[in-house]
């Protein structure tokens, strides 16, 4: 009896070949012996290539590449992401802010994604909707919790504690250990039994990626059909139906103290 079992791993391929026999009755089964192979999977493969698999997925792949790399709007300046705070962030953070107006009839007052969200850099030129895909790849959507100061405070720590994420509405300022120095929203102080809003994503909402104070929000709202990327999306389409190229700055939203 044989099985082949094939495995993906990066960029190797690895298979082994599985040497078993059956005794007695009960069909009782004992591995004797395992092969493995590695297979590099590089560039070298591309100049081998399945005719009949190309063949398979040649409508599928002419009909993707017909919308990923259809122009939705151009970038004034590249935009990497990073922290303290970069461009891209600050970008995105707005835009999850600015996505609360059918929610609250207003901007939240604070926007916030986890530079872990962004996995690649908008470049300057035009912005093609595959480009959006590549920075924004998951599947995370918005939504909106309300907390108190005293938990807002918490959270201001916990963005320290990462030295920056993403965040739009507020300035912090932290030391080098982490630690946080001082924190506004909307250019005041925090008050601790004020209810504020932020806009953030869902994966974040939940408390994920250091965020644990917003698993204490007294009110969440996660509106349907509304994917972060599709947000982008339709602020970018929107901007560039408006003449205006899309862009970004910094501007002390988080600012580490030497």
């Amino acid at each position: 009896m044989q099985y082949i079992t094939k495995f993906f791993s990066g960029v190797a391929l690895t298979g082994l070949l599985i040497f078993a026999s059956c005794h007695s009755s009960r069909q009782a089964v004992e591995i004797t012996q395992i092969k493995g192979t590695l297979i590099p999977v590089d560039s070298l493969l591309d100049a081998r290539p399945d005719a009949q698999a190309t063949a398979l997925i040649a409508p599928y792949k002419a009909k993707i590449d017909s919308m990923m790399y259809a122009v939705v709007g151009e970038s004034e300046i590249t935009m990497p992401t990073g922290r303290p705070e970069s461009l891209l962030s600050n970008l995105i953070a707005d835009v999850l802010r600015e996505s609360a107006v059918p929610v609250l009839g207003k901007p939240a007052d604070m926007g916030l994604v986890n530079m872990g969200g962004l996995r690649s850099i908008l470049s300057k030129g035009p912005i093609t909707c595959g480009t959006i895909y590549e920075i924004l790849p998951f599947e995370n959507s918005l939504c909106v919790v309300s907390v108190k100061g005293t938990t807002l405070k918490e959270l201001f720590a916990a963005i320290a504690a990462k030295k920056g994420e993403g965040v739009s509405g507020v300035k912090l300022t932290i030391n080098q250990e982490g630690g946080l120095l001082n924190g506004t929203i909307g250019g005041k102080a925090v008050e601790d039994d004020k209810v504020y809003t932020v806009a953030t994503i869902d994966y974040l909402a939940d408390g994920n990626d250091g965020m644990a104070p917003l698993a204490q929000a007294i009110k969440r709202e996660c509106p349907d059909k509304s994917i972060l990327r599709d947000l982008f999306m339709d602020y970018v389409k929107q901007q560039t139906k408006a003449g205006k190229k899309i862009t970004s700055g910094i501007e002390g939203r988080v600012v580490i103290n030497n």
